[in-house]
C-alpha cells in the first residue's frame, strides 16, 4: 500500500474525527502526515497514536499568522504535496434566530480558513516549482438549503464554489484542487449536530442520528474511514487528470 509514498501531507482538523482517519490512511499509504489543530494537545495524541510518519502542528485556520506559522514549522520538515482543509465547525439555529456572532465563526473557519489555508500553501507549492493537491472537505449540506442550517449550508455551498475557482487559477502551475462532500458522518462533531437538533426539534439526544441513518439509502450514516478512500485517490498520481471536482461521499444521500 504504497500509492502515497513519500508524499507530506498537511491535513487540517485532523485531531479527531475524518481528518484524524485521513491521516490513518495516508500514513498507510506510504505519505507523512503533519497533523494540524487548534487542540495541540490533542494533535500530539492522535500524532503519537498514528506513529512516527506524523507530527503535531497547532494551527488557528482564521488567524493569518497562526496559518503562517504552520506553514512554517511543516514546509521546514518537507515541501508539501497535499494540503486537506478539513478543519470546520458547525452551528444552527432558523432564520429569525441567527446571531451576527454565530454567522462569524461559521464563515470565519469553514471559508476563510480554507481559503487562506489554500493560498498559503497554494504560494508554497507555486514557489517550489511542484505539482501538488489540495482537497477541500464540502459537504452534502452545500448541494441544498435546510430551513435550520442556514449558516452551515451556505458556507459548503461556498467551498464548492471556491474549489472550483481555485482550480482553474492553479491548473497552470500543476496543481489540481478537487473537494470531497460526506453526507452524515457519525463523528464526535455529529455529536454536537445531534444536540442542536434536539434543542431545536423537540428530540430526544441520540433520536436525529438514528433518524438521518434510516434516510440514508445504505441504511447507516457514514463512518470516518468511509471517506478515507477518496482522500487518498485525490491525493494520488491516479487523479492527476481530475480537477475542479467535488465527489459525493454519502451513501447515496445526493445524486449528480
Amino acid at each position: 500500500m504504497t500509492r502515497l509514498e513519500g508524499r507530506h501531507a498537511l491535513i487540517t482538523g485532523a485531531a479527531r474525527g475524518i481528518g484524524k482517519a485521513f491521516a490513518e490512511s495516508y500514513v498507510r499509504e506510504g505519505a507523512s502526515v503533519a497533523i494540524a489543530d487548534i487542540d495541540f494537545a490533542r494533535a500530539q495524541e492522535t500524532a503519537r497514536s498514528i506513529g512516527a510518519a506524523t507530527y503535531a502542528v497547532k494551527v488557528d485556520v482564521t488567524d493569518q499568522a497562526s496559518i503562517d506559522a504552520c506553514l512554517a514549522a511543516v514546509t521546514a520538515r518537507a515541501p508539501i504535496d497535499v494540503l486537506i482543509n478539513n478543519a470546520a465547525i458547525f452551528e444552527m439555529a432558523p432564520i429569525t434566530d441567527i446571531a451576527e456572532d454565530s454567522y462569524r465563526r461559521v464563515f470565519d473557519v469553514n471559508v476563510k480558513g480554507t481559503l487562506f489555508m489554500m493560498k498559503a500553501v497554494a504560494n508554497h507549492i507555486i514557489a517550489a516549482k511542484r505539482p501538488g493537491k489540495i482537497i477541500n472537505m464540502a459537504s452534502q449540506a452545500g448541494r441544498r438549503g435546510e430551513a435550520l442550517v442556514t449558516l452551515y449550508c451556505a458556507s459548503k455551498a461556498a467551498i464548492i464554489s471556491v474549489t472550483q475557482s481555485a482550480a482553474l487559477a492553479l491548473a497552470s502551475h500543476g496543481i489540481t484542487v478537487n473537494a470531497i462532500a460526506p453526507g452524515v458522518v457519525d463523528t464526535e462533531m455529529w455529536d454536537g449536530v445531534d444536540a442542536a437538533f434536539a434543542k431545536w426539534e423537540g428530540l430526544k439526544l441520540g433520536e436525529k442520528k438514528m433518524l438521518v441513518g434510516r434516510q440514508v439509502p445504505l441504511g447507516r450514516m457514514g463512518r470516518a474511514e468511509d471517506l478515507a478512500g477518496m482522500a487518498v485517490f485525490l491525493g494520488s498520481a491516479e487523479s492527476d487528470y481530475i480537477t475542479a471536482q467535488t465527489y459525493n461521499v454519502d451513501g447515496g444521500n445526493w445524486m449528480s
